[in-house]
């Protein structure tokens, strides 16, 4: 599992939406603090929730600096619908291979809701040269972050 103090994985994937463009963490860093926030599934009333707390705090992360991207295994297309659904300011990222969910070692199954191979909720923050200066891992995928410490995180990022 990926924590604070290490290197955090480069990975491609794919944006929210039809168009399949290519998201690349490597170009992201250099341009401030990044926010991974790694999400079970779409649609399902915690991801819901901790997607609208992200979105409610939107402006507070532009004024730091940062750029926000939630990661799942969800489609392209259920990821552009769930940004639609919730007014999401912020990009979403489709994991739907799971590598980079394996890669920051959050693969889990929830099998009550038929969803495998999905990332367990965390969040991490890095730094301009992809070193994790904050990193939380839920202990249940039903928890949600402690906002304002992610917040103070990205400041003094």
């Amino acid at each position: 599992m990926v924590s604070t103090g290490d290197t955090a994985p480069t990975f491609t994937a794919t944006y929210k939406g039809s168009d399949h463009e290519t998201f690349d963490l490597e170009e992201h860093l250099g341009d401030g603090p990044v926010v991974l926030a790694f999400f079970p599934g779409a649609f399902t009333p915690p991801c819901s929730n901790e997607m609208v707390a992200l979105q409610e705090r939107y402006d507070d992360f532009e004024a730091a600096g940062a750029t926000l991207l939630g990661v799942s295994a969800d489609s392209a297309f259920s990821l552009g619908a769930f940004a639609d659904e919730y007014d999401l300011a912020f990009d979403l990222v489709s994991d739907m291979d799971g590598d980079t969910i394996e890669a920051y070692g959050l693969s889990m199954d929830l099998a009550d809701l038929g969803l495998y191979g999905v990332a367990n909720r965390a969040v991490y923050v890095l730094d301009d040269e992809g070193t994790v200066t904050y990193a939380w891992v839920a202990d249940d995928p039903t928890n949600e972050p402690d906002y304002d410490a992610l917040l103070e995180a990205v400041e003094a990022a």
